[in-house]
């Protein structure tokens, strides 16, 4: 016998470690009394939304999407929004959703592809009552571009313009889809504001693209880092472009909304120069 055999029949039976066990289903159930806080703390730790009263004590997120000053100056500005269909891209927690509903919308459709998003719009929901608001899950561009795809009063997009790869195809679909206005808060591209920001890195090209006879300009911008937050509420891809300022104006305007109203600019918002644009028919 060789001495490797001899030195194998020495040494002691080798062991297969234990399959390791999934996770007990135990610790998705509950033991306390129901409550809204439960039901937020689903997903905690990915809300950005302060819930209304009489749910603002709740410990949720912080930003005041629920009662937002610029969706309060577009209702001021149309009138109100009583009998009027609305289709709201990228609803997010349901915060402007539930702003429509408050506000006269005789319906809203809200799209939402993050998952994690759809399940906290249906969250809120549930808290806050929404009776009149739809809440779908998928993208919102496979909907604009089924030829079943309904007909609305109004658009609102706000956030979603600058996650878009394409977002002259975005607003060339709403102007198919939506027949008075559109309402769209929106970053934009500003070489001196990266500049200073020192984020070159972050937007490393520049494009010359046209869609649909609209020549305009294209800025890609790397999501990086925070494609691994769990809150993350961007596009679907690692990257997006990012519209210059006139552009977003004129693809508006190309597209068959010539009256545009702009609002709560601020070109030095942190995350970006930004804008809220009311686009009319009219």
């Amino acid at each position: 016998m060789d001495l490797f055999k001899r030195f194998a029949r020495n040494q002691p039976p080798q062991t297969q470690p234990p399959p390791e066990q999934p996770p007990s289903i135990n610790q998705y159930y509950l033991t306390s009394t129901p409550s809204p806080q439960n039901a937020i703390d689903i997903l905690k730790g990915e809300w950005s939304s302060k819930f209304p009263a009489p749910l603002d004590t709740l410990t949720a997120g912080t930003v005041g999407l629920f009662d937002d000053f610029r969706l309060n100056w577009f209702v001021a500005e149309l009138g109100g929004l009583q009998g009027k269909r609305i289709l709201e891209l990228g609803p997010l927690e349901g915060g402007h959703s539930y702003m429509l509903e408050q506000n006269g919308a005789a319906s809203v459709v809200a799209i939402e592809a993050n998952t994690h998003a759809y399940l906290k719009c249906l969250i809120a929901k549930e808290l806050l009552g929404m009776q009149r608001v739809r809440f779908l899950c998928g993208d919102f561009l496979a909907y604009l571009k089924d030829p079943a795809c309904p007909r609305f009063d109004i658009g609102v997009a706000s956030g979603v313009l600058y996650h878009m790869v394409n977002p002259a195809e975005l607003i060339s679909l709403l102007a198919k889809s939506c027949q008075t206005h559109l309402l769209i808060w929106t970053h934009y591209y500003d070489p001196a504001w990266t500049e200073a920001k020192s984020l070159q890195s972050k937007f490393p090209s520049t494009q010359a693209a046209n869609y649909a006879g609209f020549a305009h300009t294209l800025v890609r911008q790397n999501y990086d880092d925070a494609l691994h937050w769990t809150g993350f509420c961007g596009g679907s891809q690692p990257y997006s472009h990012w519209m210059l300022r006139d552009d977003i104006i004129r693809c508006l305007e190309y597209f068959g909304f010539p009256t545009v109203k702009i609002n709560f600019e601020d070109p030095n918002h942190p995350n970006g120069p930004a804008f809220t644009l009311l686009a009319s028919r009219t």
